[in-house]
């Protein structure tokens, strides 16, 4: 029994003799070469911390903070020009102006939109250019609307004839409806005829008074304009019947 305890004994200091070895070689490989041991050749420390110092050292961000808040020399560039007087106050009013929301907006708008219209019709009731809508601006325009309001139109007449022939027709006697249809006929061609020879004449008198402007659709809106009863027209008439423009 004891020559086999002794052999056991043995047999174990062998194995952690072996191991605590073993452990020994693979710790001493993981280092580099020298740095247990007091060469001529040792490691320095900056090896291991040098990207550590040189973060410290580098004073770069602290320096791009310092030049950001430093203010700038009055005589030096800004890079960009200075803007004029006039502009810098209309950049003012319009931040000053500016609405915080869009309902804001929205109710700025619609007000804007209101006054323009009130201010519309108030220059179709007096005839006033600087409001009136577009197809009605200009010299051109005008003399139109005053050649036509100074003149006798059977156009517009027009829808006062046309209620009593819709009267005449749905009376159930022959004799009345004929007349309505004949009426009816007559006052279509009576349109027709004047209308024509108002168109030539209009054209005529508007080349000889503005042979340099424009004067694309001006024949066309004086016509509508004399499909409208006198009181119903707008503008308003601004001369009276007889009265040459």
């Amino acid at each position: 029994m004891t020559v086999r305890k002794t052999t056991g004994d043995v047999r174990s200091v062998r194995l952690v003799t072996g191991f605590c070895s073993v452990l020994t070689l693979g710790v001493a490989g993981s280092f580099p070469t020298g740095v247990g041991s007091m060469g001529s050749n040792p490691v320095p420390l900056g090896f291991v911390f040098g990207s550590r110092s040189k973060e410290e050292k580098s004073p770069t961000g602290k320096v791009q903070v310092d030049l950001s808040k430093q203010p700038r020399a009055p005589e030096a560039p800004k890079g960009r020009p200075t803007p004029k007087r006039s502009e810098a106050q209309t950049q003012r009013r319009r931040a000053s102006s500016a609405p915080a929301d869009r309902k804001e907006a929205t109710k700025r708008q619609r007000e804007a939109r209101r006054a323009d219209l009130a201010r519309q019709r108030e220059a179709l009731a007096s005839g006033d250019e600087r409001y009136l809508p577009a197809r009605d601006k200009g010299p051109v325009r005008r003399f139109v609307r005053d050649f036509v309001d100074s003149r006798f139109c059977i156009a517009e007449f027009f829808l006062p004839l046309a209620v009593v022939i819709l009267v005449l027709s749905m009376v159930r006697v022959g004799s009345l409806q004929n007349i309505a249809l004949l009426l009816w006929l007559g006052v279509i061609v009576l349109i027709i005829v004047d209308s024509i020879g108002l168109a030539f004449r209009m054209k005529k008198q508007l080349n000889e008074r503005f042979p340099n402007e424009p004067k694309r659709g001006a024949v066309a809106y004086g016509l509508m304009r004399t499909l409208q009863m006198r009181r119903l027209r707008l503008p308003k008439p601004q001369v009276k019947r007889g009265e040459r423009p």
